[in-house]
């Protein structure tokens, strides 16, 4: 099992539109081979950050080939469609974990 986790940044002005096209993106994102769950976080900022909302969204993979098959021939496609929605009006960062001793 591999991690792939995304943190986003949004604008305050946006999230709930962001929010609702994060819905679609998950579902679209699960479709593709070896994704196998998905959970969205709201990140508890202290002190809270009036003019973002941030949110860390793990996307759960069967193995490090499915997350380079994604990476390969999928991800410039599914990040293209966030950025051509809301621009420069969110931003994301991107980290993969492992299970310990694996």
């Amino acid at each position: 099992m591999v991690l792939y986790e995304v943190n986003v940044q949004v604008d305050r002005d946006i999230a709930t539109d962001y929010r609702g096209w994060l819905d679609a993106h998950l579902g679209a994102m699960l479709a593709l081979p070896g994704f196998t769950g998905a959970e969205v976080f709201e990140v508890v900022e202290t002190p809270p950050d009036a003019g973002h909302l941030s949110l860390c969204v793990h996307y759960r993979l069967r193995d490090q080939a499915a997350l380079d098959d994604y990476l390969r021939e999928h991800a410039t496609r599914m990040r293209a469609d966030g950025i051509a929605r809301f621009g420069d009006r969110f931003r994301a960062s991107r980290r993969v974990l492992r299970p310990a001793g694996a």
